[in-house]
């Protein structure tokens, strides 16, 4: 039986690797920041160019299907995932990163089908690795196999997540506790790379053993999704139970055990839904 999603996913490796450029060549001269929501909610040119290349080349081939791109909803389009094939777009992930020169830096995107996600994309273009993960078929990182480290012992744990400005000072207080307290679990450590799809990915290649974060949104979770669920990892809402996309919220780990442990710890604050205006 033919594999109706496959050429869809080869295209969007081809248009993944050109939006790759694109980031590289503009790191090359002066960037021009925008501030959208607050003064650390930052967007470039780039981003807006980045995501028009990908939809319209996306478009071309198939116009019936949908699309939820992170400037495209910062502009007012709705973000309503349908049954309809959804492409969710990411064009730079991490543009704090990308202002700064900070090598973590990825277009993200995650392709899904009655809003179940078949395949996704995360192109780390700074370092050149292109993680791709497909439904039933496996991850990889620029075609090698990958999986995640399996470790179970969260002592024995690196853990990833980020630390931002919260505009709500009990918000803030709680993220920092929660730092606080995985801390002295203990874990070996926490790092904060800057780009929510590159450390699921990190997740995804073993290189790190958990990562959970409140209040990114649905094109930053899609792409990594993808990879870490066929790499073996774990992947559920903060809560702990069933990862929901538009939730803006998740944990993602190397085993059932540490994630459980996490959602335990965590004490959550609300974020809201990307699907909000919608429902």
């Amino acid at each position: 039986m033919t594999d109706p999603w496959q050429e869809c996913m080869d295209l969007c490796v081809e248009v993944t690797k050109r939006a790759g450029v694109v980031i590289r060549e503009a790191l090359q001269k002066d960037i021009t920041i925008m501030q959208k929501s607050s003064p650390t909610d930052l967007v470039t040119e780039t981003d807006q160019r980045v995501e028009k290349l990908i939809i319209n080349a996306i478009k071309e081939k198939y116009p019936t299907h949908s699309f939820i791109g992170e400037e495209s909803v910062a502009a007012g389009a709705p973000s309503l995932l349908t049954d309809n094939p959804t492409w969710i777009i990411d064009p730079i992930d991490g543009t704090t990163n990308f202002v700064h020169r900070f090598p973590f830096v990825s277009v993200s995107i995650g392709f899904t089908v009655k809003k179940e996600i078949e395949f996704g994309i995360v192109y780390s273009c700074i370092e050149d690795k292109l993680y791709t993960g497909r439904r039933g078929k496996g991850a990889f990182c620029n075609g090698v196999p990958i999986k995640v480290s399996g470790q179970e012992d969260i002592s024995k744990s690196l853990v990833l997540t980020e630390m931002g400005c919260k505009k709500d000072p009990e918000h803030f207080n709680i993220m920092m506790a929660n730092v606080k307290k995985i801390l002295t679990i203990p874990v070996h450590g926490i790092r904060s790379p800057g780009s929510a799809a590159v450390n699921m990915c990190l997740v995804a290649c073993g290189s790190a053993d958990a990562y959970y974060h409140m209040g990114i949104h649905c094109w930053d979770m899609a792409g990594g999704a993808a990879v870490v669920t066929e790499a073996g990892g774990v992947i559920m809402d903060i809560s702990g139970g069933p990862f929901d996309l538009m939730s803006r919220r998740l944990i993602i780990a190397s085993s059932r055990a540490i994630a459980e442990r996490l959602a335990k710890e965590v004490t959550e604050f609300p974020v809201g839904r990307d699907d909000a205006e919608e429902k």
